[in-house]
């Protein structure tokens, strides 16, 4: 009898010291995973740092280059008025001589040179910005503003042409040179001009690579937005001065973009909507992009 009492103790020690074992088990291999969880969080938060750093410098980066060529280009035009009035000061001489003549050819072509420079320069800053993947809005701003200051500045040239053509027609060949061979701004301001929309189903976009979904704590805070690298070819291209009205077959429709509200109206037709735009500036000011989710 005592034999079973003392075997039966031994049996319940056993399993005493067993599951004591696997308790301490568990403990370690929680520690484990908590140590591997904040070890994985640390990384992934030095990742994030250094990321923010580089954007922070590619973005300090561009916006030095972008004054630098914003600089270039503001003295290029103050060059160009101050030989324009030169110019026309000079054509109201009644009597130029030959001296007088080849200055003024002189002067078209440093004002055609120029021109070209600012074209091209205003060119490559607005592919820099594209290529840097960068939103500035600022800078955006500043290349549309100088593609109008050089607009107007050659809608003046224009008028100098025809009365300076009127004297002599060498310098109104020298300025037609100047439309043959420059990149012209006209070129510019369509570029500026154009924007996209695309609009689907939340599957069809994510499918078609135009919008990244990512999953919120059980569902719960789910967030779209446009992909990185989306797919181009899925958007339809039109100029934001011509087109004020987007038709968009569904009647439930979600913004994946940013549009202010007061920019636009949304009108049911039916079973689908048209998008009216009443103020295309401010609806494409902070993205070019319209992305649209429908029901």
């Amino acid at each position: 009898m005592n034999y079973i009492y003392t075997n039966q103790n031994n049996i319940n020690m056993r399993s005493i010291l067993a599951i004591s074992l696997f308790t301490i088990f568990l403990a370690a291999c929680s520690s484990e995973a908590n140590q591997s969880e904040s070890k994985g969080n640390n990384v992934d938060l030095e990742t994030r740092i250094a990321q923010l750093e580089k954007e922070n410098a590619d973005k300090d980066q561009l916006i030095n280059e972008s004054l630098e060529f914003y600089t270039e280009i503001q003295s290029n035009l103050e060059s160009i008025e101050l030989k324009k009035d030169e110019l026309r000061i000079k054509s109201t001489n009644a009597e130029l001589s030959n001296d007088d003549k080849q200055w003024m050819l002189d002067q078209i072509k440093q004002i055609n040179f120029l021109r070209e420079e600012n074209a091209k320069k205003v060119t490559q800053l607005n592919k820099k910005l594209k290529a840097s993947d960068l939103k500035i809005k600022e800078l955006e701003s500043m290349i549309e503003d100088l593609v109008k200051s050089m607009k107007a500045k050659d809608e003046q040239i224009e008028m100098l042409q025809a009365e300076l053509g009127s004297l002599d027609k060498a310098y109104s060949k020298l300025f037609d040179a100047y439309q043959e061979k420059a990149v012209l701004v006209e070129e510019l301001t369509d570029e500026l001009n154009t924007v996209y929309y695309s609009y689907g189903t939340e599957e069809e976009l994510v499918k078609n690579q135009v919008i990244d979904r990512k999953n919120g704590f059980i569902g719960i805070g789910k967030k779209i937005k446009l992909m990185d690298n989306f797919n181009q070819k899925y958007f339809s291209k039109i100029d934001l001065t011509e087109e004020k009205e987007i038709f968009i077959e569904g009647s439930d429709l979600k913004f994946v973009t940013d549009h202010p509200s007061s920019s636009y109206n949304l009108v049911n037709i039916g079973k689908n909507t048209k998008i009216k735009i009443i103020n295309p500036h401010d609806f494409w000011k902070i993205s070019k992009y319209l992305v649209v989710i429908v029901e």
